[in-house]
């Protein structure tokens, strides 16, 4: 049996909730299945201006009414935009639940992009950008991507250019929404102590009226991935470095072993093999990542890492070291099974966080139809075999289809 519920509202919309009994807080929010990777060249960083615009006034309310609604009352309000959604969700006690609905179906669904406010937030936006530009950690992994996915909105920087960003009206922003929303990819995902009953009830209240919209804008294919190896030069003391390829889609179901090999090789935990090489053993990096972002239709794997100039031969060298070794050598039953538990850990530990649940909740609604239980997840990391992970890695980790780019000092 389910343990949250799912309602389809006239329009589209769908509202997914699971009851938590043990807490005082609800956490709530709009998740869109529209992102970066829908803009057009010359409306790059379109979507997350829009998430900003969505503060600054709406028919009913000022950018300081909208701000000061939900803190006034202990609540937060937030928004964030990726490559393939845009996310408005806040928290408040439980009492305050009709007030974040409402306050969230306003800034969503009923922004007026006043051209004032897109005038100071167009600053706010170019600051923020000089602000990742001039963080080299940050600006190696936006042009990584657009390595990756050349010519491809997957690899458009989500803040956009400061030409695209300096361009826009407000025109831009309602031709943007026309073009993209469609109510049958918005989900109401909300987790907290209420009644499934109430917060249907409520959300009815203020999403029944918001008209069926279905644009059925279609995302730009990908080109077959080639690999590429990019140096630049900049004003830096350390040397930056990325390594990685194309990678699963979220919908390919080796999808879990190659998560379960990026764990190993550069996950969270301090014990991971890039960690212990390059920082513990050598000492030539303070830290180094490997991550696996998961797409509709791709995936990126990548390995991050800032190190003197003088050693960034080795470090790449070293790193390619464990990538052979993860294509070679077999993991024992124990490592195995400690690599499991590991990652079993963390994916239980990442849903007592019941903000992050919530949007974990509307998200896989929108990519899979549905929500994979942990347990069902769990399962799937449980069936990883040695013989798995030799044949992912032998499949994902070959040295000649690595894109690598280099940021090193003038």
């Amino acid at each position: 049996m389910e343990d949250y519920n799912i309602a389809t509202l006239p329009n589209g919309i769908r509202v997914i909730h699971k009851e938590v009994p043990t807490t005082r807080i609800v956490h709530c929010g709009f998740i869109l299945d529209i992102g970066s990777r829908d803009e057009e060249p010359h409306q790059q960083g379109l979507a997350h201006f829009w998430e900003h615009m969505a503060f600054k006034g709406t028919r009913k309310r000022k950018a300081f009414h909208i701000i000061n609604r939900l803190e006034s009352v202990g609540g937060e309000l937030n928004a964030y935009t990726t490559k393939e959604k845009i996310c408005f969700y806040a928290s408040a006690l439980s009492k305050h639940f009709e007030m974040a609905v409402e306050l969230l179906a306003d800034i969503t669904f009923d922004s007026v992009f006043p051209e004032k406010q897109i005038e100071r937030e167009r600053k706010v936006i170019l600051e923020e950008m000089s602000m990742y530009y001039d963080n080299p950690e940050d600006a190696i992994q936006d042009e990584f991507e657009s390595l990756v996915f050349p010519n491809h909105p997957l690899g458009y920087n989500i803040l956009g250019t400061q030409e695209s960003v300096k361009s826009f009206v407000r025109e831009d922003f309602k031709k943007f929404i026309s073009e993209n929303i469609n109510t049958e990819k918005i989900v109401f995902s909300c987790v907290g102590a209420l009644p499934f009953s109430k917060v249907l009830k409520i959300a009815r209240k203020y999403l029944d009226d918001v008209p069926r919209l279905s644009a059925n804008k279609q995302r730009k294919p990908l080109s077959p991935y080639k690999p590429q190896i990019r140096q630049v030069r900049r004003p830096l003391t350390q040397a930056q470095c990325a390594i990685g390829r194309t990678a699963y889609s979220l919908h390919d179901p080796k999808r879990y072993v190659f998560f379960t090999l990026i764990n190993i090789l550069g996950g969270p935990g301090m014990n991971s093999r890039l960690n212990l090489e390059l920082r513990e053993k050598y000492g030539y990096v303070y830290s180094i990542d490997a991550n696996y972002s998961a797409f509709t239709d791709s995936g990126l794997f990548s390995i991050y890492f800032g190190t003197d100039p003088n050693q960034l031969d080795k470090s790449i060298r070293l790193a390619l070291k464990e990538l052979k070794k993860l294509k070679s050598s077999y993991l024992g039953s124990l490592q195995l099974h400690r690599a499991k538990e590991q990652i079993m850990g963390q994916l239980a530990m990442a849903e007592e966080n019941y903000t992050s649940l919530m949007l974990m909740l509307g998200k896989s609604l929108l990519d899979l139809g549905r929500v994979v239980p942990l347990e069902e997840v769990f399962d799937n990391i449980r069936a990883i075999t040695p013989s798995d992970l030799i044949e992912t890695a032998n499949e994902m980790f070959d040295p000649d289809n690595l894109s690598y780019l280099t940021f090193v000092p003038n």
